[in-house]
């Protein structure tokens, strides 16, 4: 399990101060039923190890050292954080300093239920704090436990579907939610419906089952053709305008996107052209890019279009340490997400999209220099800290820069998402 810890309090020039003491920070989405963001668990590591795998009490420090260097409100954009916490965390009041409203505490697997600690979640609970027990499995003396718990996970790779119906008999009336994590595939995901489960920690909504036979609909393919219009070194204004305004709906996200405080303008914008003259050729690909990205996403859950505004704008950040085209990894990042968005294999969908060979092959999955950046990303997703590591080495990236690029990548994705 990877390491968790905290974040808190302080805005997000807070979360650039420790860039050079390397320390990762990481989300993960638990969505409800309908695809909709319930809490972030947050994923930290400082250091060269795993800040949970030592001392105790040093671990406890590195929790709440990072609830100050990190700012909560702009990581999370204001919905609940999951922390996993040390024993010494709970029992020696120390949680205490966090903003109850916003934070569960995941109790580990590994803490006896002691008289302590119970006593300990018992106050805590009483102060506001909600609380999880985290790779639950039913053993004796936890019952004192489970009537604190206001949500209890159970890891879907370490049980079978005997042992969770089991569980869930014993559980039949307590008053808690039932997570499931790592939900990975749109199978699991209808398992997990099907025995009862209401929240899910997984990346199962970035590979949806694809059909291989589908048909790209016709406003997708005029979508892509504008992208492919954006990537031109000449941007041919007279061609984009008349296929947005092809597009109310488009048409309509672009607009709103530009009037968002997100770009700043004094004014408002009007038009697709006089969006051109007030951010340039360089901003309008990116706003059209996004806008389009949002078309695109449809009715899939809103958290994928927030990945891919995260990916878009980390790739680009980063691309300069790597001698990369910012323009084409913004594309690179944003449209990594699209066979998910459209349900049609990436093979399928770049052969729609004239874009530079390598690019094309790195949006299919090969280890080509262009995709350097995004293969980070994936890993940083999914708190694979040691991968991030030995990326970063092999490929001589600058840990600092890539976290910092990260950091700004999150703050800019949940700007633009409230209107998208």
């Amino acid at each position: 399990m990877a390491t968790k810890a905290v974040a808190a309090g302080r805005p997000v020039e807070a979360m650039q101060e420790r860039a050079d003491g390397l320390r990762y920070v990481a989300r993960q989405p638990i969505l409800d039923l309908r695809g909709r963001v319930h809490a972030y668990e947050l994923l930290f590591r400082s250091g060269p190890e795993h800040a949970f795998r030592g001392d105790g009490n040093l671990a406890t420090r590195t929790m709440l050292d990072n609830a100050v260097v990190f700012g909560l409100e702009r990581l999370t954009g204001g919905v609940t954080a999951f922390v996993n916490c040390t024993r010494e965390a709970l029992t020696d009041s120390l949680v205490e300093i966090l903003p109850p409203d916003m934070f569960v505490l995941e109790i580990l697997e590994t803490l006896e239920p002691t008289p302590e600690l119970v006593k300990a979640c018992r106050r805590l609970k009483k102060a506001g704090f909600r609380l999880a027990l985290d790779d639950f499995t039913w053993e004796p003396g936890y019952e004192p436990l489970i009537e604190l718990a206001d949500y209890i996970k159970v890891d879907f790779t370490l049980s079978g579907e005997q042992e969770r119906c089991a569980l869930l008999k014993r559980l039949n009336g307590a008053p808690v939610a039932l997570l499931a994590e790592k939900i990975e595939t749109q199978e699991q995901h209808r398992q997990a419906r099907s025995e009862g489960f209401t929240l899910i920690q997984g990346y199962y909504f970035c590979r949806p089952e694809v059909i291989e036979s589908r048909k790209i609909p016709s406003n997708r393919l005029t979508q892509i053709e504008i992208l492919r219009l954006l990537q031109e070194d000449t941007l041919d204004m007279q061609e984009v305008c008349r296929l947005v305004k092809q597009d109310a709906s488009l048409t309509y996200r672009l607009l709103r996107l530009i009037n968002s405080p997100a770009y700043g303008m004094r004014q408002q914008i009007g038009s697709v052209k006089t969006a051109l003259i007030a951010v340039g050729e360089v901003g309008f690909r990116r706003l059209a890019t996004l806008a389009i990205t949002s078309e695109l996403n449809g009715d899939q859950p809103l958290e994928l279009l927030r990945m891919a505004f995260v990916r878009a704008r980390f790739c680009e950040l980063a691309a300069e340490q790597c001698d990369l085209d910012a323009t084409e990894q913004y594309l690179l990042g944003m449209l990594s997400l699209l066979p998910a968005m459209l349900r049609t294999p990436m093979q399928e969908l770049t052969s729609a999209l004239p874009l530079c060979e390598q690019l094309c092959i790195a949006l299919i999955g090969e280890p080509v220099p262009e995709r350097k950046l995004l293969d980070w990303l994936i890993a940083h997703e999914q708190g694979d800290w040691a991968v991030c590591d030995a990326m970063a080495a092999e490929h001589r990236l600058s840990r600092e820069t890539l976290l910092h690029s990260y950091e700004q990548a999150v703050v800019w994705a949940e700007a633009a998402i409230r209107f998208a």
